[in-house]
């Protein structure tokens, strides 16, 4: 099983094909100054498979190429940061406390 996840831009969310097949996406609003990741989701016949892991990793990996900081209101996103805290990095400052991150 291979995981592909692509950002289409045009829907506002990176999309997560799990042999070709739709599996999940991680829903996002692109700021002036920030990236805000506000949904994930993973269809019912994929979980269980870390599609949801791997989602969560490439939207912040990709954050982090771009130097943009992340604001993670989906909770999805903030509960992956506070368990991979090498990725406290990439979050604004004031959404540490936000979302209970610190």
């Amino acid at each position: 099983m291979t995981i592909t996840i692509t950002d289409n831009a045009d829907k506002h969310r990176y999309e997560a094909h799990l042999d070709g097949q739709l599996a999940g996406f991680c829903e996002y609003n692109l700021l002036s100054n920030a990236v805000m990741f506000t949904h994930t989701e993973v269809l019912p016949a994929f979980e269980g498979k870390g599609v949801g892991s791997a989602l969560a990793r490439h939207v912040l990996e990709d954050a982090r190429a771009q130097a943009l900081p992340v604001i993670p209101a989906c909770q999805f996103i903030a509960g992956y940061i506070r368990k991979h805290r090498e990725y406290l990095d990439v979050v604004q400052p004031a959404s540490l406390r936000a979302f209970h991150i610190n």
